[in-house]
């Protein structure tokens, strides 16, 4: 709610101070949304869920950017009213997201406990469901050894990279998709229109590479496969010279495909739910992804430089760098996890109990001798 009016009041600045001013404080209340999502989709649904769960909520960045191209058009065709067109659109979506958070104040519990729409049976047997997560569930008890436990994770680490290396390029290529795409030729009504076709591609990658991880079993292989087309999208956009209407459609398709590693970002924070246990140990590895995840966007348009347009050859090239850099610690990731799996496999003789009696004790994925690393 508080960020909707943030958002609302973006109509009444006149000046970059202001404008800075609304957008510092819209970047401090959004911060508190993503990582309220990660603990909800790991507190309601089982681990196998939860690739799904988070992709389903992930993907309504596409869902926007559907509406929003459409708004964004249609707003654009207002002249000589009491407002700018900009105005109306930052009020509307403004008082739409409070309206919206009035209705998820009132019909969203914060965990199975406290679901007030459910009987105390139906919260216990909602508890016993995600037992075998062995992640727990909620306790509010500060364990300091978890910090300690979770800097020296090389997961926690390789999710951080993860984060930095898919926010760099999404911020650039989300931050200046009109400037890139209107430089491809596109009038400014076409652009926004072609924002559609954009969210609609989006949704397309996040719902498909969830599908092949519920198939195949395979996380980090599949991070890896949805990097591929981006390295390939970004290629032609280096090296392919817009000279006719042939090359300018296959170029668009190229500045879509290149968001294919949107996949790995996706599924990199369904990975951190799933594979960190102990609540203390979680809130220190969320934090720390989400601040990777703040530090990528911020740094992301930075690399398109004004004296590079149209082409932004270096924006392009980190890219690249960015790409090469995902997959070597997608790599890192699926070997150590692999590791860990099988020194716990000797540990304990490669048995697992499957009553999972220490699964609400707060324990760390690494204290945790039953528990097993999803990658």
């Amino acid at each position: 709610m508080a960020w909707g009016t943030i958002l609302a009041l973006h109509a009444a600045c006149s000046n970059f101070a202001g404008l800075v001013a609304v957008r510092t404080l819209l970047g401090i209340f959004e911060s508190v949304c993503q990582p309220a999502f990660l603990y909800m989709s790991a507190m309601w649904y089982k681990r196998d869920e939860q690739a799904e769960t988070i992709t389903y909520w992930y993907m309504m960045n596409g869902g926007q950017q559907i509406v929003g191209g459409l708004l964004a058009y249609c707003f654009s065709l207002i002249h000589d009213a009491a407002i700018l067109a900009w105005q109306a659109l930052f009020i509307t979506y403004g008082c739409l997201s409070v309206l919206f958070g009035l209705f998820v104040l009132w019909w969203l519990p914060d965990s199975p406990m406290r679901a007030k729409c459910f009987s105390e049976e139906d919260k216990k047997l909602m508890v016993e469901r995600v037992r075998s997560n062995q992640t727990g569930l909620q306790n509010k008890k500060f364990r300091g050894y978890q910090v300690w436990d979770a800097f020296t994770d090389v997961q926690t680490w390789c999710y951080c990279l993860i984060q930095i290396c898919t926010t760099l390029p999404t911020s650039g290529l989300g931050g200046f998709y009109g400037i890139v795409v209107a430089g491809l030729g596109f009038t400014v009504l076409q652009t926004q229109l072609l924002a559609m076709v954009l969210g609609a591609f989006i949704i397309a990658i996040l719902l498909s590479s969830t599908w092949l991880v519920k198939k195949t079993q395979q996380n980090c292989l599949i991070m890896g496969l949805y990097c591929i087309p981006s390295i390939i999208g970004t290629v032609v956009l280096m090296t392919v010279v817009n000279t006719n209407t042939g090359t300018k459609a296959g170029l668009l398709i190229s500045y879509y495909i290149a968001l294919s590693f949107w996949a790995a970002q996706t599924l990199g924070m369904s990975m951190l739910t799933r594979n960190v246990g102990g609540q203390t140990k979680k809130s220190i590895v969320t934090a720390m992804n989400f601040i990777s995840w703040a530090v990528g966007n911020a740094v992301g348009p930075q690399v398109f430089l004004e004296w590079d347009s149209p082409r932004y050859f270096i924006a392009f090239a980190t890219h690249m760098g960015c790409y090469a850099v995902l997959i070597l610690v997608i790599i890192t990731l699926r070997w150590h996890l692999r590791r860990q799996n099988r020194l716990k496999d000797q540990a304990t003789g490669g048995q697992i109990d499957e009553a999972y009696v220490h699964a609400f004790e707060d324990l760390t994925d690494r204290e945790n001798k039953n528990f097993r690393y999803i990658f």
